[in-house]
């Protein structure tokens, strides 16, 4: 197949790119910032048509990852180049997809599992999950980001592409060895000791492990599902045993733990949000499961060995 990704160099792309060149399929990058790599790499401005539109008319399968990383802080600025890198990008992906002779036969797009209320009682599937939005008692910068979940995917649903089939990925942490990825930076925690429950440790963590994040790609492009799909693990845990589990695969006995306050002074510091860390995001795959898919890696604790092994180079990387 050819398969172009949109916004496919950071962590999640370059995880998909590896996989499907090393399937032998041709991969085609759109970045803003191209770089040498292993398969093709184009210039785009994630805002207009341009040259790279051409790369889309006769491909197979359009997977847009493109959007502004939400690890900073929430001021103006940064808010509208979050919301603009998301929802600019994705019209015009779509634009590209109506102008062409030859479209692809599907275009997964990115969401976030995000886009769900914070919640401890039920989980969040596709069918019976709870969108968040004017919750009490929980901070306005969470009302932004369920905001421009929403935004994101009504750009998408927006696109008139009546021969491509739409799927919109609402995906969890993918959770993968690569360095600066948030597992780097979880295990770097454990390793200095700090890995420990942050807050209360009641808020769910959702998560999906890279090789299953890569099965469930391929699954979508070979099944026919299309609206929203949870793309994480059916197995989401508070937060307090997610790090327990983690401090256990790497062999840490404690971990200091972090209370609100801290959690709020350390974000400040490192210009980002406590969102990230405190939000409770309890989302299950209700869609995949249902349609069959099988993970290879569906609990946290083998899931923490197998990436704490491949972070020490003992095992050989998944293709």
């Amino acid at each position: 197949m050819k398969i172009i990704i949109p916004g496919g160099s950071g962590q999640v792309g370059t995880v998909l790119a590896r996989a499907f060149t090393a399937a032998g399929h041709e991969v085609v990058v759109l970045s803003r910032r191209p770089a040498s790599a292993p398969w093709k790499v184009v210039a785009w401005d994630a805002t207009s048509r341009g040259a790279w539109a051409a790369e889309i008319d006769g491909a197979d399968v359009v997977v847009n990852l493109t959007g502004r990383s939400v690890n900073c802080r929430y001021h103006a600025r940064n808010r509208r180049e979050i919301l603009d890198s998301r929802v600019l990008s994705t019209r015009v992906v779509g634009e590209a997809i109506a102008a062409t002779a030859r479209p692809p036969r599907v275009w997964l797009q990115a969401s976030t599992a995000t886009i769900y209320a914070h919640r401890f009682d039920a989980p969040n599937d596709e069918a019976t999950g709870i969108l968040g939005g004017d919750e009490p008692g929980v901070p306005e910068t969470w009302q932004f980001s369920i905001d421009v979940a929403k935004a994101w995917e009504r750009a998408a649903n927006e696109a008139v592409t009546p021969r491509t089939r739409k799927v919109l990925m609402r995906s969890a942490v993918t959770m993968s060895p690569d360095r600066g990825g948030i597992f780097d930076v979880l295990l770097g925690l454990v390793r200095r000791g700090l890995g420990g429950t942050n807050g209360d440790g009641r808020q769910y963590v959702s998560w999906i492990h890279e090789r299953d994040f890569i099965r469930a790609v391929v699954w979508l492009i070979e099944h026919d599902l299309s609206g929203a799909v949870n793309l994480a693990s059916p197995n989401p845990l508070p937060n307090a045993e997610f790090l327990r589990s983690l401090r256990r695969a790497w062999g840490a006995r404690v971990g200091l733990p972090a209370s609100r306050w801290m959690l709020a002074v350390g974000a400040f510091l490192m210009r980002t949000e406590t969102e990230l860390v405190l939000k409770s995001r309890r989302v299950v795959p209700g869609r995949l499961l249902d349609a069959g898919f099988q993970f290879e890696f569906p609990t946290w604790d083998d899931a923490a060995k197998e990436l704490v092994n491949r972070w020490r180079g003992a095992v050989t990387p998944l293709a």
